[in-house]
């Protein structure tokens, strides 16, 4: 039975709740220029922010939104709905939304690797695969050392052709995101070899690993941290060869209201980070310059968890917000 403290606390998180899909679902677009959403912390973000350009919200009605990813070459976005197990298509021609695959194994963050294919981490499958020309599916990974895999949640791809990836358990904690099992893996950062096939751990002391991103010249990989109270984003140095890191430090340390998830790097250097589950205030993308600084926020009604950068020439934000997607144009480009 309840105690009245904790029936308090019950109401009051319901009452939050609601109140934050509320803000979601009667959001409108700002009818002043420049969009107040977008907000300069630092005088050095004035010059990324366009002063006629506004928050989107370009797709609405999924459960948990993730893993954006650009399709230049066809002029659309991706992004996984994890719990309705699906990935959802945008076209930037007619802004028609549609399902491009279900069901997609509780899919949640995607990138094209260097030949342009889908890569996707599945939460239900516990693997990494890899999207042909022709449609068919190749896994990439779904075990280490004989054993299954947790449930890879972000993935990248560096220039050698070596595809990183984190693998933390969120997918086998309940039935929502993938299924309750067993985990039998730390919760590494992995590195796969295109030319031998062999996967390798690169990160081996992270409490559940989220977001990752590497720096324009790829000698630094961030990396954002989910199991330590606040949330931080740590900086590793990628080793002369390529196949490791070295020098772990942390880079940014979120307050007890910020929650960081995924993360994206722009030709300058600068970390643009999904934001959120804190007060209000706090949802959407914060902004930090390569030494860690905060010099931006774009303010949306709920949660971001990850975000890309696309369009024509990578100057358009895609922000995956928790049951809608948003963009914004602005004054720099994507680095990838």
């Amino acid at each position: 039975m309840l105690d009245r403290r904790a029936f308090l606390a019950i109401i009051a998180l319901c009452a939050f709740a609601l109140t934050r899909r509320a803000c979601a679902d009667e959001w409108q677009p700002s009818q002043r220029y420049p969009d107040p959403r977008v907000r300069i912390i630092d005088p050095s973000f004035a010059k990324y922010r366009l002063s006629l350009a506004k928050v989107e919200r370009i797709a609405t009605g999924m459960r948990w939104s993730e893993g954006p990813v650009w399709f230049g070459d066809g002029r659309y976005l991706l992004w996984s709905d994890i719990p309705n197990n699906r990935i959802m298509k945008w076209d930037e021609e007619t802004g028609a939304v549609s399902v491009f695959r279900k069901p997609s194994n509780n899919s949640n963050g995607n990138t094209r690797d260097r030949q342009g294919r889908l890569m996707t981490c599945e939460h239900l499958t516990r693997r990494v695969t890899r999207t042909e020309y022709d449609g068919s599916i190749t896994v990439i990974a779904d075990q280490f050392e004989g054993k299954p895999l947790n449930s890879p949640n972000d993935v990248i791809c560096r220039s050698d052709d070596s595809i990183w990836f984190t693998d933390p358990p969120f997918g086998l904690l309940g039935y929502y995101e993938g299924q309750t099992a067993k985990q039998e893996l730390p919760t590494n950062v992995y590195r796969w070899d295109s030319t031998t096939n062999e996967m390798t751990v690169v990160i081996g002391d992270i409490e559940r690993p989220n977001g990752l991103a590497f720096s324009p010249d790829e000698k630094k990989l961030y990396v954002v941290v989910a199991g330590v109270s606040p949330r931080e984003i740590r900086v590793y140095d990628v080793t002369e060869n390529g196949v490791g890191v070295a020098n772990g430090r942390t880079l940014i340390e979120a307050d007890a209201e910020g929650t960081p998830d995924g993360l994206r790097v722009d030709v300058d250097g600068n970390l643009w980070v999904g934001w959120g589950m804190g007060e209000d205030g706090l949802d959407g993308v914060s902004v930090f310059n390569p030494n860690g600084q905060l010099i931006g926020r774009i303010d949306l009604p709920e949660r971001c968890a990850n975000l890309c950068f696309g369009g024509r020439h990578r100057n358009r934000l895609f922000m995956c917000g928790s049951t809608s997607v948003y963009s914004l144009y602005v004054n720099t480009q994507g680095d990838r």
